[in-house]
């Protein structure tokens, strides 16, 4: 990851801006239309003393990848979580912890789509492995809508390892795969879990396979017979919360 993060779009800054994120710099077009849409996040910039520069369209379309609707941010290295970080947010809230396992997503729009779905659900963080995956970029930073602010993201060496360490905290891990026996509504996902979701095309790896307590299916009743990547896990994410709050 370069050793600045650029963020762009009106909604991911706010969060960005509303959150305690290290922001160095925020970039804003220089027109009176751009400085009246944006008076907003410029009373926050200027809340927290972050320098605001004007700047010309062409300097804005160089720093961001994609519609960056008049505003740019740049921030510190994204600062990865330690597992630890994810087990005391659960023991913060009195939770069974609830992790989220991404084996080796290539898809940065899966991944920041993932983060953002996750967050919403109340999981308590997202691991994802240091190699051949996608990691924090701006792009998961704006799919995200800014989750990737409010729920830890650990980056680990080794997948396999990492959910034997966590069953030793009594997490039971599910993974998703469209040829399991049982459904997502038939698995009981109470407690502490961790939901599994592998690659793009290819699906979980074989170790980490081997490393899933069990495996659930998500019923597929048209002609299509797999789901995006970020849709499967958020339907079985919501199936955690569905059975968490019936068994409170």
């Amino acid at each position: 990851m370069p050793d600045r993060t650029y963020v762009y779009g009106r909604h991911p800054v706010r969060e960005l801006l509303q959150s305690d994120a290290d922001i160095e710099t925020l970039w804003v077009l220089d027109t009176p239309r751009a400085r009246a849409h944006l008076r907003d996040l410029l009373t926050l910039a200027t809340q927290r003393g972050i320098p605001v520069r004007f700047v010309p369209r062409q300097r804005l379309d160089k720093l961001a990848r994609g519609n960056h609707q008049g505003i740019v941010a740049r921030v510190a290295p994204f600062r990865y979580a330690s597992l630890d970080d994810i087990l005391a947010r659960a023991a913060a809230r009195g939770e069974p912890p609830f992790v989220v396992l991404l084996d080796h997503l290539e898809d940065v729009h899966n991944v920041g789509a993932i983060i953002r779905t996750a967050e919403a659900a109340g999981a308590h963080g997202i691991v994802l492995p240091e190699r051949r995956a996608a990691g924090i970029t701006p792009t998961v930073y704006k799919t995200s809508a800014g989750a990737v602010q409010y729920l830890p993201v650990a980056r680990v060496p080794n997948l396999h390892d990492t959910m034997q360490r966590l069953k030793a905290f009594g997490i039971w891990w599910v993974g998703l795969d469209m040829n399991a026996p049982q459904t997502h509504t038939d698995a009981n996902l109470t407690g502490a879990i961790g939901v599994v979701v592998g690659a793009e095309g290819r699906g979980m790896s074989r170790r980490v396979r081997e490393a899933c307590d069990f495996l659930v299916r998500i019923p597929m009743r048209g002609r299509i017979q797999s789901l995006n990547a970020s849709v499967a896990a958020g339907i079985v994410i919501y199936e955690v919360v569905r059975q968490r709050l019936g068994s409170a």
